[in-house]
């Protein structure tokens, strides 16, 4: 009470020491677009009345009736000093933006804008520009190597694929993609689908919907403490998403961005061309022979003779070396996006209208996606603003490609015996026997690449909503009330058949189904901006959210068709059916403040409380707090050469809910008839009563440093991150009556550093030059799964299925298990009897993901012409690959020519401790080997590749002189342009078929990786 008293005490002396008065009111603009410029600071000199201008550049203070000195301060802007006479009672002044960003606005959680001097925690700003010129199908994809800490890799699944986003490293078991939040509104990035072992196809995520030219810039929030704020999916981390919108004042203008690229496989394959197609050292001979050989090259030394094929015909025995250049076509993606914008005083719209067709690289494959943006602003009164933004995407993807497993595989075509070449396998069906599948191999379930191509269908397609209305009324320049509620609303389809005539399938199938999702974010936000005494101002911020999400699918399919190539459910002798449904709620509340102190110390404090209806009633609710500091020690001392000098750190800890709703109560099933008497089931994993929201903390420590006059800088941060009471599935023994149960006792610890280094070596009107360089390295542990030491939890895997991978107790996740040579206690090789190499238990071989990333980024301006490039790294991580495993299998690899006409006798002793003398043909070893040693197929996954280039050249405006044109500019563009290192053989050592964490790292029979060359072409319209 005293402390209240103190301060009612204070705010009273202020009001009776501005009685010597006058009401000064005023304007502030950019003083290159117009625009009011909203919340600058302005004080008058010697004094401590100040005040912020709103959301239009508006301010009005008392200020002392003599002569004055006002100073104006903004981020992003350059500080401004105005003398007036004791009678001015109104200005206007415009403002220049400043050269440096160091005083630039951030956006951080919940929208709130700050200074980013002020900020306690590691944020990095990418703008939308390097978004929509070497573009990506997936924006995502775009921010590999620009933002130090964030590991972004995609799936070599084809256009519009999903994107695995980890930002600082695997942070929990199922460590996902950070939370993306658009104009204010948590958006959906659930993946629809992804391949596996057993097969699939990648069918897309949510940010992927996006389209690159309507996005003004992605700010990343990378620790517990910027991320606190949006709880339980804000555990990975934060992406805030701010599109582009019109301006006020601005005259009617129009712009056109085209883009048109296309994109080339990559032939990362280096096989043997030495012995052909066959077994045991012989060609084949009939035609038998062939259809059983198409993918084993253990035959004879290639001569060019005629030799009998799978279709009947013979063809040379020659090397066939272009399978992969000429079974995936050059594929276009043409993108044309028109928008159209302006504003007046009181409001400002941008409209814009999108449309990208692209042809994937597999042929009869693409994706075509059409979006709609609006953001419209209007101030209804002089106190309340109000804005709508609305983004509606229609996208159909047509034959997404299966991956992994061989059935309904077209990119199989890869391990083709060295002389077969892919034309012989087309068109895949066979007209002549009612569009049976032509068999190339001696499994059925590895179809021929152009029967899929022809004849196959995997379409899915999407329409969403995403839109929010916010309203802010502003009672004066210091205090606002904003409330908003916003919608992501998914309707998906997706339509498949096995097709007639298919070899493990020969009357075929069909699958059909239909889902809706829905989220609805709705909260309210009150904050206040003020100083409480002289030089110490606080900014506060009290809100609370309810998050609604809801799902419902439905599903029909069976088989097998009943009249040929007629696709309709109706058309199948059995039918299936399935039906999915949940709703989840969550209540919060928050606060945030800031307590800055001379603009040079600022302390920060937030925290949440969340309610999850996904967890039990007693259990269910959780508070997650936030503390930051930040210090301009430049301002303290003066250190020669340093322009600026900040000190950070901060903790923070946000929540987690189990993924899936009703995993507290047991549910039951109901089954079919039995006898005529109705039957039901109940699930088979125990319910858990006593689970409870699962928390990350972190820590982090960091500094800014910016030197000779901004033209270099340093930013380094320090983090700590640790899961507690992590939700994992515990296996249980049959005889309970259940096979598992959902147990909160797993523990992750993560922790790394990150270094952004930057520079502008030349800066002059005829030639710039900007450099930065980014850095991380993170270290990760499994601490503990569910009590158990030495506990294991088993996570994806590959076709061969003689390796995994695993989460390990005391080790970084995931791990590779494999099994490798076993040995004796001098480190010899222990040969079997039969002269094969012995093999241990799986053991651990090393995590899957990078130890150490980043990126170089360098940009050149000379006159009208830009050159930028980008190259990214990536070391220490592991990759389980497919190739290497079939490839030596089926003869192909290189190194199984050694002892091709002698023999193998393998380089060990045998079990008795003799040097072992066994000679094995080389089939029959390298076979057995490839079968039992899987840790030959783990790889060091270490790269350096060129990633973007860019040259570009802005029209000179004579050219266009008396046009209604405001500005032309067009640029090349190419992305994936070459490795500069790599350690692996065969593939591309960033490969996968899916994005989940469960499976990164593991690659097999997937579509090549592209290398994309492309022209940019931007006009704006006056």
């Amino acid at each position: 009470m005293r402390h209240f008293r103190l301060l009612v005490a204070l705010l009273l002396l202020s009001t009776v020491g501005m009685a010597q008065t006058r009401q000064l009111s005023g304007t502030i603009t950019d003083s290159k677009t117009g625009s009011g410029i909203p919340s600058v600071t302005v004080k008058v000199k010697g004094q401590s009345a100040q005040t912020v201008s709103n959301s239009d550049g508006v301010f009005s203070l008392n200020v002392p009736t003599g002569k004055i000195t006002l100073e104006f301060t903004s981020v992003g802007y350059g500080f401004k000093t105005v003398s007036l006479d004791a009678g001015s009672n109104n200005v206007s002044v415009a403002l220049d933006q400043s050269s440096t960003d160091l005083s630039e606005v951030t956006v951080t959680a919940l929208g709130i804008s700050k200074e980013s001097k002020k900020i306690g925690y590691s944020v990095t700003k990418v703008d939308g520009g390097l978004m929509n010129q070497a573009r990506e199908t997936n924006v995502a994809l775009s921010l590999t190597g620009r933002v130090a800490g964030l590991n972004v890799t995609g799936t070599n699944g084809g256009p519009g694929g999903s994107a695995r986003i980890l930002l600082r490293g695997m942070s929990s078991f199922n460590a996902g993609s950070p939370l993306f939040v658009i104009n204010g509104i948590p958006m959906d990035n659930t993946q629809r689908g992804s391949a596996g072992e057993w097969g699939g196809s990648d069918q897309g995520d949510g940010i992927g919907n996006l389209n690159p030219d309507d996005i003004e810039s992605m700010t990343v929030l990378k620790g517990a403490s910027a991320s606190a704020l949006y709880g339980a999916r804000a555990a990975n981390g934060v992406v805030l998403v701010t599109t582009k919108t019109g301006k006020k004042n601005q005259n009617l203008s129009v712009e056109y961005n085209g883009n048109y690229s296309v994109d080339k496989a990559i032939d990362f394959t280096d096989f043997q061309y030495v012995y052909g197609q066959g077994v045991n050292g012989q060609r084949p001979q009939t035609v038998a022979a062939a259809i059983a050989t198409g993918m084993s090259g253990w035959g004879e030394k290639l001569d060019g003779a005629p030799t009998i094929q799978f279709d009947g015909k013979s063809h040379p025995y020659s090397a066939a070396k272009n399978n992969i250049k000429n079974f995936y076509r050059a594929g276009p993606t043409f993108t044309n996006t028109v928008s159209v914008s302006g504003g007046n005083e009181r409001s400002a719209f941008r409209l814009s209208l999108s449309d990208m067709a692209n042809q994937s690289i597999m042929r009869n494959s693409g994706i075509s996606r059409k979006t709609i943006n609006l953001n419209v602003s209007q101030k209804v009164t002089d106190k309340l603003d109000v804005s709508v933004v609305a983004n509606y995407l229609s996208e159909d993807g047509k034959n997404r490609p299966n991956l992994s497993d061989g059935p309904l595989n077209a990119n199989n075509v890869t391990f083709l015996a060295g002389n077969v070449d892919q034309e012989y396998l087309k068109p895949g069906f066979d007209a002549a026997m009612n569009g049976a599948e032509m068999q190339y191999n001696d499994d059925i379930y590895v179809t021929n690449p152009w029967f899929v191509v022809n004849q196959g269908l995997n379409n899915n397609g999407r329409k969403r909503l995403i839109g929010s209305i916010t309203a802010k009324y502003s009672f004066t320049n210091w205090l606002f009330l904003q409330a908003r509620t916003g919608m992501d609303q998914l309707n998906d389809n997706s339509f498949g058949i096995t097709p007639w005539g298919t070899a493990y399938s020969n009357r075929g199938g069909i699958g059909k189904s239909s889902s809706q999702s829905q989220e609805i974010n709705s909260d309210v936000l009150i904050g206040a901006r003020r100083n409480i005494i002289e030089d110490l101002s606080v900014d506060l911020s009290v809100g609370a959210n309810l998050l609604k999400r809801s799902y419902e699918g439905l599903s029909i399919g069976g088989g097998p068709f009943i009249l040929p190539y007629f696709y309709s459910p109706y058309n199948v002798e059995n039918y299936n059916r399935g039906y999915g449904y949940s709703k989840k709620e969550a209540h919060s509340a928050y606060y945030t403040a800031d307590f800055t102190y001379k603009n040079i110390l600022t302390l920060s404090t937030a925290g949440r409380y969340d309610t999850y209806s996904t967890l039990p009633a007693s259990n269910r609710s959780i508070f997650t707090p936030s503390v930051s500091a930040s210090l301009l020690f430049d301002q303290l001392v003066n250190i020669p050469s340093l322009s600026y000098g900040k000190l950070r750190v901060s903790y923070g800890v946000t929540s987690g809910e189990p993924s899936d709703a009703y995993q507290t109560s047991q549910y039951y099933n109901i089954n079919g008839n039995l006898n005529g008497i109705p039957t039901g089931s109940f699930g088979s994993g125990l319910p858990n009563l006593f689970l409870k929201p699962f928390t990350l903390s972190e820590i982090e420590v960091g500094t800014e440093l910016r030197f000779f006059n901004n033209r270099a800088g340093i930013d380094v941060a320090y983090f700590s991150r640790q899961t507690n009471n992590e939700i994992v599935n515990g296996p249980l023994s049959v005889s309970t009556g259940y096979s598992g149960q959902l147990i909160g006792t797993g523990k992750t610890k993560n922790s790394g550093l990150e270094l952004l280094l930057t520079g502008s070596p030349i800066r002059n009107k005829a030639f710039s030059w900007n450099v930065s360089f980014n850095f991380t390295t993170v270290k990760n542990k499994i601490v503990n799964i569910d009590g158990n030491p030495n506990a294991t939890l088993g996570r994806g895997t590959y076709r061969p299925l003689n390796a995994n991978l695993a989460l390990v107790t005391g080790l970084a996740g995931p791990q590779i298990m494999a099994n490798d040579y076993l040995r004796d206690a001098s480190g010899n090789v222990i040969i079997d009897a039969n002269g094969i190499p012995k093999a241990t238990d799986r053991i651990a071989m090393g995590s899957t993901l990078p130890k150490a990333f980043g990126g170089l980024n360098n940009e050149f301006s000379v006159k009208n012409f830009n050159l930028s490039f980008l190259i990214d790294y990536k070391f220490g991580g592991k990759v389980l690959t497919a190739t290497n495993y079939y490839s030596v299998l089926r003869g192909l690899n290189k190194s199984t020519l050694e002892g091709r006409e002698s023999g193998v006798v393998a380089e060990g002793v045998q079990e008795d401790g003799s040097k072992n003398d066994i000679n094995v043909p080389a089939q029959q070893y390298y076979q057995a080997v490839a079968r039992r040693i899987s840790a030959n197929n783990v790889m060091d996954a270490s790269f350096i590749k060129l990633r973007q280039v860019t040259l570009g050249y802005t029209v000179p405006a004579k050219v266009y002189k008396g046009l209604p044109v405001g500005g032309i500019s067009v640029s090349l563009v190419a992305r994936n342009l070459a490795v500069l290192m790599k350690k692996t053989d065969n593939i591309d050592p960033e490969a996968g078929f899916s994005s989940n964490i469960g499976y990164a790292g593991i690659e097999g029979t997937s579509l090549p990786s592209t290398r994309t060359y492309g022209v940019n072409v931007n006009i704006k319209f006056k």
